[in-house]
C-alpha cells in the first residue's frame, strides 16, 4: 500500500493528502448509524490516503494507479449522504471530487449548465440565479451536497412535484470508468441511441464510475410563488387530496402532507391539533399560478381540507434545513433517523399504518410518523421519523436496526418502494433483492464485474453481500 501512495505522490503531487486531520474528515458520510458508532468509540477508521482531485485526468490517474495496485477506492463528495455509502477502511484511498469546482459553460439560449462534479449544489443554483435561471433541486443538503453526489445517489429535492427529480433535470455527463477512461454522453434533449448511458451512474453510489462533470437542464426563474395551505381531519384525507390534485394534471413544485403528529411539532400555531397539514408552493406565470392556486383549493375542499393561514408556508421556507445533529441527540440518548419510501396511491393508507404501528413495537419508541413530500401521476412517497429513548448507548446501533428492520419489511410487505432518494448505501443494501428480484440483483453484479472486475470502486455498497442475508 505503500506503493501505492508514492505511486499516487509522483503521478499528482500536492493533491496526494497523509495528514491526520484529512485521514479523518474522510472516513465516513452522515449515515446515522456512523454517528452513533463513533459516539461508542467504534467508528470508521482513516483512509490510507485521500487523493484531492483537480480535474478528470487526475480522477483517471488516481483510478489507473489504484487499479494497478489493487487498491479499493472511495469516491467522496460533499458526504452529506445518509445511508452508509461512505465508509473507509486502512487500505482504501478516498477520491475527492471537491477540487473539480465551478462553472464549465452556460448557454441562455439552450438553458444549460454544465459544472465540474464536485461544485456544491448551493453554489451552482446561485451561479445560475445570476442569469435569471435556475436548476430547480432543492435537496434539504443543498448547501451541502455536490453536484455529482446528487446525480450518483439518484436525488430528488424538495421542489420536484413540480421540477422532478434528478434524472429529469440532468442534460448530460461526464464519467470516468474504473478503468480510467472516460465517457462522455452526448448534449441533447432526448436520445434513441440505445440504452441511456446516464442512467447507468443515476444511483450507482460510486460503484461503477466517478462523476466529473454534471450538465443541467434549466428553467428561467419563476415569475410567480404563491404558498397555500389547508389541514384535514385524516391524514389519508390529505393524501386523497394530492391524488386528485396530481390526476387534474396540476404541479405546484412543493406539496407536503404531514400526519397530525408531525403537524403539532412543526405547525401548531397553525395547525389545529389532531388534525394533519398540507402545504404546497406554487410557482410559474402568475396568471398561471392564480389558476392553480383556485383548482387545488376546490380540490383539496372537495376531499375535506379547510383553509389555513399562509403563514406557515413561509415558517417551512425559513426552517426547512435547520434540524439538530444526530450527534446532539444521541448524547441525549435519543436514537432517530428518517427512511423514505414510495408507493402507489392504492397502497398508501396501508403502507402509512402498517410503518408506524410496526414501529410503536420498538422498545423505548417515543415517536413514529410521516409526511409525504414528493407526488406523482400514480403515487408518492412517505418520509418516515422514529425517534427511540435508549438508556444504555450500546443499545442503540440495535435499537436503530429494528427501526430500520421493521420499515423495510413492513413497506416490502405493503408492496412499496424500498427507497425514494436517498439511495441503498449500506443500510438497505440487505432489501434491494426484494425491490429488484434476484434477476435484478444478479445484472447489477455482472455490470459491476464489468466495469470493475475486481471490485476497487466503493466496495461493500449497494449491492448485498453475497449469500443469505
Amino acid at each position: 500500500m505503500s506503493d501505492i501512495v508514492a505511486a499516487l505522490r509522483a503521478a499528482l503531487g500536492d493533491r496526494v493528502l497523509t495528514d491526520p486531520e484529512t485521514l479523518a474528515a474522510h472516513r465516513r458520510d452522515y449515515w446515522a448509524l456512523a454517528e452513533i458508532h463513533d459516539l461508542l468509540g467504534r467508528g470508521a477508521p482513516p483512509p490510507r490516503a485521500v487523493v484531492r482531485a483537480r480535474s478528470t485526468e487526475d480522477v483517471a490517474q488516481t483510478l489507473r494507479i489504484c487499479r494497478a495496485g489493487h487498491a479499493a477506492v472511495i469516491p467522496f463528495g460533499g458526504a452529506s449522504g445518509v445511508c452508509g455509502a461512505i465508509e473507509a477502511t486502512p487500505e482504501s484511498v478516498v477520491l475527492s471530487t471537491r477540487g473539480l469546482e465551478g462553472l464549465v459553460r452556460l448557454s441562455d439560449h439552450n438553458l444549460t449548465a454544465c459544472f465540474r462534479a464536485g461544485t456544491l449544489g448551493i453554489d451552482a443554483e446561485e451561479r445560475v440565479r445570476q442569469d435569471g435561471l435556475t436548476i430547480g433541486h432543492w435537496p434539504q443538503s443543498v448547501a451541502l451536497s455536490t453536484v455529482g453526489g446528487w446525480v450518483a445517489t439518484r436525488a430528488s429535492g424538495q421542489y420536484s412535484t413540480g421540477y422532478g427529480s434528478i434524472e429529469d433535470l440532468v442534460l448530460a455527463l461526464e464519467v470516468v470508468l474504473p478503468d480510467g477512461s472516460v465517457l462522455r454522453t452526448r448534449e441533447t434533449p432526448r436520445a434513441a441511441a440505445g440504452p441511456d448511458l446516464r442512467q447507468v451512474f443515476m444511483g450507482s453510489e460510486g460503484t461503477l464510475g466517478v462523476i466529473t462533470e454534471v450538465t443541467f437542464s434549466l428553467r428561467p426563474l419563476p415569475e410567480a410563488s404563491v404558498g397555500q395551505a389547508s389541514h384535514f381531519a385524516a391524514f389519508d384525507d390529505g393524501i386523497e387530496a394530492i391524488r386528485r390534485i396530481m390526476r387534474a394534471g396540476w404541479r405546484p413544485p412543493v406539496v407536503r402532507l404531514y400526519d397530525a403528529l408531525e403537524s403539532q411539532r412543526t405547525f401548531a400555531a397553525w395547525c389545529p391539533a389532531g388534525r394533519s397539514l398540507l402545504i404546497l408552493l406554487h410557482e410559474g406565470p402568475a396568471s398561471a399560478v392564480k389558476e392553480e392556486v383556485e383548482a387545488v383549493a376546490a380540490l383539496s375542499a372537495a376531499a375535506g381540507g379547510d383553509e389555513a393561514d399562509v403563514a406557515c408556508v413561509g415558517h417551512w421556507l425559513e426552517h426547512r434545513n435547520s434540524v439538530p445533529s444526530f450527534r446532539e441527540l444521541n448524547e441525549q440518548g435519543l436514537v432517530v433517523d428518517t427512511i423514505e419510501v414510495a408507493c402507489t396511491w392504492d397502497l398508501a393508507p396501508r403502507l402509512y399504518a402498517d410503518v408506524t404501528r410496526s414501529l410503536r413495537h420498538v422498545p423505548g419508541i417515543l415517536m413514529a410518523s410521516a409526511h409525504t413530500s414528493h407526488s406523482y401521476r400514480s403515487g408518492t412517497n412517505f418520509y418516515f421519523t422514529f425517534a427511540v429513548r435508549v438508556e444504555e448507548r450500546e443499545r442503540m446501533p440495535a435499537a436503530y436496526r429494528a427501526c430500520w428492520e421493521r420499515t423495510m419489511n413492513a413497506s416490502v410487505a405493503a408492496g412499496a418502494g424500498i427507497a425514494h432518494h436517498h439511495g441503498i448505501g449500506r443500510v438497505r443494501r440487505n432489501w434491494l433483492v426484494d425491490e429488484i428480484g434476484d434477476a435484478g440483483v444478479a445484472l447489477l453484479r455482472d455490470l459491476k464485474r464489468a466495469l470493475d472486475p475486481d471490485g476497487l470502486l466503493n466496495p461493500g455498497v449497494l449491492l448485498p453481500p453475497p449469500g443469505p442475508r
